[in-house]
């Protein structure tokens, strides 16, 4: 019976590193229902039975950008990245972005993180997530004209290897591109 009671012990100790990791309340703030679902899907994945899905990695990941809209000196168009795994992975955040310019050198590249709030996106194969750009394309403060771009790299948030696509642009106000953190689907 001793045996059990330490076994007990270790799977709560693992539920509640659990739920502080997926940033559920440690206190008793948690259901019932949430703490059994955690304690469950720890259990099952310290086994390696159907393991939750893991943070998609650059390897796993292509990148286009979709239609430009421009209008009124503004450019908006969506970064999409789609998940060219066999395995279902996550994406979470904000992606890095450096603009190069047609002999490879890299222009001044401002991101500015939009404020609002990432959510975890879940992508089966062959699903996307996208990113909302922002540029400005009209000569801001003593800019005298702005640098065009031939392609972007693109770094997926929390990776350090990066995907690079062709990307035909001039972003003013000193090279500053918004972005939005990665949500579902895949915008035209």
């Amino acid at each position: 019976m001793q045996r059990f009671k330490r076994a007990g012990s270790a799977m709560t100790a693992s539920a509640l590193l659990t739920l502080a990791v997926c940033g559920l309340p440690a206190s008793g703030e948690a259901t019932a229902a949430q703490a059994t679902t955690n304690i469950g899907h720890a259990a099952v994945s310290a086994r390696g039975e159907g393991s939750a899905p893991r943070r998609c990695r650059t390897g796993a990941l292509s990148a286009h950008l979709g239609r430009q809209d421009p209008g009124a000196g503004n450019v908006y168009a969506p970064l999409v990245l789609t998940n060219t795994s066999a395995q279902t992975c996550w994406v979470y955040g904000f992606v890095g972005l450096v603009m190069f310019d047609g002999n490879g050198d890299a222009l001044r590249t401002r991101v500015r993180r939009e404020n609002v709030r990432p959510q975890r996106v879940v992508l089966k194969p062959n699903a996307s997530a996208y990113a909302r750009l922002h540029w400005v394309m009209v000569e801001t403060g003593a800019e005298k004209r702005c640098p065009a771009s031939a392609r972007l790299m693109i770094i997926p948030p929390d990776e350090v290897a990066h995907l690079e696509i062709p990307f035909t642009a001039r972003a003013c106000d000193d090279g500053r591109i918004d972005v939005r953190p990665l949500a579902p689907g895949a915008r035209p």
